[in-house]
């Protein structure tokens, strides 16, 4: 079969239409997301196929959404709950780590929670405040959640799907700019595992892991580097918590030097730990030390502002510089 060029947004659309289909109990809540469908359209069309029962736009309150979710879940229903933007979902935090995280260990595993919180994040749309945040560290910090994030067509269809079918609590984090990027999706292949690093651009010189928006930054910068000689190696790590490091590591042991990239804060993000890892894994094949590039520790900026935030391709190859400077 030949594989459809989708858009992320409309191949998660596609995917949690399919997930509908193929499960009853799943149902769909969030603010704007039944008649509207939802402010990036994610969820267009969706309440008038299946009802508003089972696409629901909810009051703007989202401990309530969570909260609401951990009920249906106890119930039996795999509730996918969308967070409008990702600085909208400190006010469901509490219930997040305090309830969502804990509830399995707490019951002894007796009780699982099968919800997927979706948070569209990362910046460049020009968007107010609140609207542009990197909150990945906080959740994949947090023991008893898994938290994953896509990065094209392919992966935004089948790994909805996955992690709604998981019986674990699932934080998915969508790359808000990235939705209308096209790629191809086959709906009939076999997907990558849902905790699984995956190698995006074989190279042989650096080692480059992104994530979300950035692995479409850390491609353009291993095509600009090609044109300098050197061969950049992309792992879309796909999986925040738990990591699937062993891709990397292979990588880093055959390149001897690593860089991370991510939009967050460098203070105490995920970098931090890749970096980590890496050093106490591959110490004696590293070449040079496992270097960060990624935004800046301050409040996100004004919109006007958010390019002199965001890595881009130029903050990415002269990390690779810096990595050869050793």
């Amino acid at each position: 079969m030949m594989a459809d060029t989708l858009t992320i947004g409309k191949a998660l659309n596609l995917g949690l239409r399919r997930a509908m289909e193929d499960d009853p109990k799943v149902v769909l809540m969030g603010e704007d997301i039944g008649k509207l469908g939802g402010v990036f359209r994610i969820t267009d069309g969706l309440q008038k196929d299946f009802g508003e029962d089972r696409v629901i736009d909810t009051p703007l309150a989202e401990s309530g959404i969570v909260g609401t979710a951990i009920g249906l879940a106890l119930r039996g229903y795999r509730p996918v709950v969308e967070i409008q933007f990702d600085g909208f979902v400190y006010p469901a935090y509490d219930q997040i780590v305090c309830q969502v995280a804990k509830m399995h260990f707490r019951s002894r595993g007796k009780v699982s929670l099968p919800i997927v919180i979706r948070i569209p994040f990362g910046g460049g749309i020009g968007a107010v405040e609140h609207h542009s945040e990197s909150p990945e560290a906080y959740f994949a910090h947090t023991a008893g959640l898994k938290v994953v994030a896509c990065s094209n067509p392919s992966d935004a269809y089948w790994m909805i799907q996955q992690a709604i079918a998981s019986d674990d609590p699932i934080v998915f984090f969508e790359p808000k700019r990235r939705y209308w990027e096209k790629g191809p999706v086959d709906t009939d292949s076999a997907p990558f595992a849902l905790h699984e690093s995956v190698v995006t651009r074989p190279g042989s010189d650096v080692t480059v892991l992104a994530y979300g928006p950035m692995v479409r930054t850390a491609l353009d910068a291993a095509t600009a580097a090609e044109e300098d000689g050197r061969s950049l190696e992309v792992i879309d790590l796909r999986t925040l918590s738990p990591l699937d490091m062993v891709p990397v590591y292979e990588s880093v042991r055959r390149t001897g030097r690593a860089i991370v990239v991510h939009e967050a804060p460098g203070n105490l993000g995920l970098g931090a730990e890749l970096a980590a890892r890496i050093t106490e894994e591959c110490f004696y094949s590293l070449e040079a030390p496992v270097l960060r590039v990624t935004g800046y520790d301050t409040p996100y900026p004004a919109a006007r502002l958010e390019e002199e935030y965001l890595p881009d391709l130029d903050r990415v190859l002269d990390g690779v510089d810096r990595s050869f400077g050793w």
